[in-house]
């Protein structure tokens, strides 16, 4: 069966990006560890223009999302456009392949350094060794300035791609998505109950990633799960035997459902959940006290990783506003970016405001996060605000 539920969100996968120069042979040696065409080659420079990706199966790693970038050294306003969103993909690579085509490897070894300083691992490589005369040269430079063996490949040939492959499994981040979502609240045997309103934001017949997620995880963790909508909630607690271990509600309802919860239940939110799965809950819950400090000249970033159409209700768009600016003050500057866009200017902020994140990596949610760290500016995320605004965030388990 291929249906939505059983194919791994992207999110979850590993994300293997590829670097180098127009014409450096990246389209074709993806296609030759795919052994699909995944990326339209050509011998005419910048024929890769947005980024190109594609989920896969790559024995050894798992499910993984290959990314196709545009050369780095693109010309033009165009291409100064092509390098921007090439930067934007180091943002949330887990795993870099560099390619060496010519002699002067000034432009590599920079984005070499910028990977790096990341903390990303970096694969170097020399392509097109079935026709680059400059190999010896290429190899001692590449070992010089990186400190590492370069894999020589052909995309022609297939030479050295079964040691890229290698390579790529070898350079697996350890700690990639290990964790669970749910950590220790709850092990085998624990009950488990699910609040889960269907607004707006969830589609009809279909539940939102978040949930689905976690169900899986209780589901595999062998919990005895229990699912409702709030409506339902004194309901499903008087027809329990015992009060469930765990409560996972959407943050919209934390204060109905703390309300009315058992004293020995714990009580979390998905996106809370999400908080500390994929970001720094620590940093997120210590954001958060920055809305005490908030007037109404204060300006807030709130950051939202879906690109839908504005809807009715919308957490981001409407509820969030309306409750800081009723706590605030009617005056207080509220910004929305959506999808990748993180803007340019966070100084002008006092808070961020970040979603669940759950259409994202976590290594491009620690890269947003490490931008607010650097600049000093607080950062929470909405389940995290929402309990703080509900005056239970220090009862909140995560």
């Amino acid at each position: 069966m291929n249906s939505n539920l059983n194919n791994t969100p992207t999110a979850n996968r590993v994300h293997i990006a590829f670097y180098g120069k127009r014409n450096s042979g990246k389209s074709s040696i993806i296609n030759a560890i795919t052994g699909q065409m995944v990326s339209i080659v050509s011998d005419v420079a910048g024929t890769t223009t947005d980024p190109v990706y594609k989920p896969m199966e790559i024995s050894g790693i798992g499910p993984c999302m290959i990314i196709d970038t545009a050369g780095f050294d693109d010309i033009g306003e165009l291409g100064e456009i092509r390098v921007q969103k090439t930067q934007g993909v180091a943002e949330k690579t887990d795993i870099a392949v560099l390619l060496f085509s010519e002699v002067d490897i000034e432009q590599e070894l920079q984005w070499y350094e910028k990977l790096r300083l990341k903390n990303t691992p970096v694969i170097t490589v020399i392509s097109k060794v079935d026709e680059n005369a400059h190999i010896v040269e290429l190899q001692e430079a590449v070992r010089k300035n990186t400190k590492t063996e370069p894999v020589l490949v052909s995309a022609k040939t297939k030479e050295g791609i079964p040691l890229l492959i290698e390579s790529l499994i070898k350079n697996v981040p350890d700690d990639f998505e290990l964790e669970s979502i749910t950590g220790t609240l709850v092990g085998g045997g624990d009950c488990v109950l699910l609040v889960m309103p269907q607004d707006i934001q969830a589609p009809k017949g279909r539940l939102i990633l978040p949930q689905v997620q976690v169900l899986r995880e209780l589901l595999d963790k062998k919990c005895l799960v229990m699912s409702i909508t709030t409506d339902k909630l004194e309901e499903a607690l008087a027809c329990m035997k015992e009060p469930p271990k765990l409560i996972i509600t959407d943050s919209q309802v934390f204060k109905t459902v703390y309300e009315k919860k058992p004293k020995e239940s714990k009580l979390t939110s998905f996106s809370m959940l999400y908080a500390a799965y994929k970001g720094d809950i620590d940093y997120y819950k210590e954001g958060a006290k920055a809305i005490a400090h908030l007037t109404e000249q204060s300006k807030v970033l709130i950051a939202e990783c879906c690109t839908h159409a504005p809807l009715k209700e919308d957490i981001g768009r409407e509820k969030l506003p309306r409750m800081l600016r009723n706590k605030i003050g009617q005056g207080l500057t509220i910004d929305m970016v959506s999808g990748m866009d993180f803007g340019t200017n966070l100084e002008q902020y006092d808070l961020i405001i970040q979603c669940g994140a759950c259409m994202f990596n976590r290594k491009y949610v620690t890269a947003r996060i490490g931008q607010a760290k650097d600049k000093q500016i607080p950062m929470s995320n909405y389940g995290v605000v929402l309990a703080y605004l509900s005056g239970i965030l220090d009862s909140i388990s995560v």
